[in-house]
């Protein structure tokens, strides 16, 4: 691992501009109902103002999760940090070899088998050829397809498509790891097994920023919490505190609880190991 990953914005804003917002009607509708976040740039054109004023100083070893409701700007600042989208003002400055884990099935081509999806998709998230036919009986292993691997993806169901993406995802080795928890659609055993994996990908990662919608899994993965709101950061700080500004303090419990429970787990592990 590198010794210079680091993830550095100042001012950071992106604005999607509405260019068929040119009617008074239409101006006056998106302004009264966007509180604030609905706004006109120089040019008098209609934006939507997906974030605005991030001000970010990660590095190597931090493990951040970003909480907020659907729409709040998690998957945008991912976007962001990853260069798949441009500060319209301010920077963004961002060190080491990026792995953006957004949509599981982005890369995959539905024609091709799952054994060829495997390596197509490791090269979008920046792996070579040999690396990946280097990996590839660990993944096929892992992902329990079996002889579907030498099928075309179109005849998976959306879970086995899953146990794919994420066998590759489970097998690289980021810099800097923005992931998305859009997993689902598998089955609770196996969905034990890939956070387990997910874990070892967060402990071989530099930088961590994890958008979730499961404290639990916040817990586990990330040692600190960023509350989006409307495209700005309300609350930056402990899971603990973040989650209960966020979501009350029945929340918090739980994470707290959790936390706990990885420490002790974690203690009893380098007991184990010593004895």
């Amino acid at each position: 691992m590198t010794q210079h990953v680091s993830i550095e914005t100042h001012g950071a804003c992106v604005d999607f501009p509405i260019f068929d917002a040119k009617s008074r009607s239409l101006k006056k509708a998106f302004l009264g109902k966007a509180g604030g976040s609905i706004g006109r740039n120089d040019s008098d054109v209609v934006v939507v103002e997906a974030l605005k004023d991030i001000t970010l100083s990660l590095k190597e070893g931090d493990r951040v999760g970003l909480v907020g409701h659907n729409g709040a700007g998690k998957s945008t600042l991912l976007r962001l940090l990853s260069g798949i989208y441009e500060p319209t003002r301010g920077s963004a400055r961002i060190r080491g070899r990026v792995a953006p884990v957004f949509d599981l099935g982005v890369g995959m081509d539905p024609e091709i088998s799952g054994y060829e999806n495997i390596i197509i998709r490791g090269l979008f998230l920046g792996q070579t050829r040999k690396q990946m036919l280097a990996k590839m009986d660990e993944i096929a292993e892992f992902t329990e397809l079996g002889e579907y691997l030498s099928m075309p993806l179109r005849t998976y169901s959306t879970g086995m498509r899953v146990r794919v993406a994420m066998g590759v995802v489970t097998s690289i080795d980021p810099e800097i790891l923005l992931l998305d928890e859009g997993i689902g659609a598998v089955d609770a055993e196996f969905m034990k097994k890939a956070r387990i994996r997910l874990q070892k990908l967060v402990e071989r990662s530099g930088i961590l920023v994890f958008a979730s919608h499961s404290n639990e899994f916040l817990a586990q993965l990330c040692d600190s919490a960023m509350w989006i709101d409307h495209g700005q950061v309300r609350m930056h700080g402990e899971i603990e505190d973040v989650v209960r500004a966020y979501e009350g303090p029945e929340a918090a419990s739980h994470v707290a609880r959790t936390i706990a429970e990885i420490a002790a787990e974690k203690a009893g592990v380098a007991r184990g190991e010593g004895a």
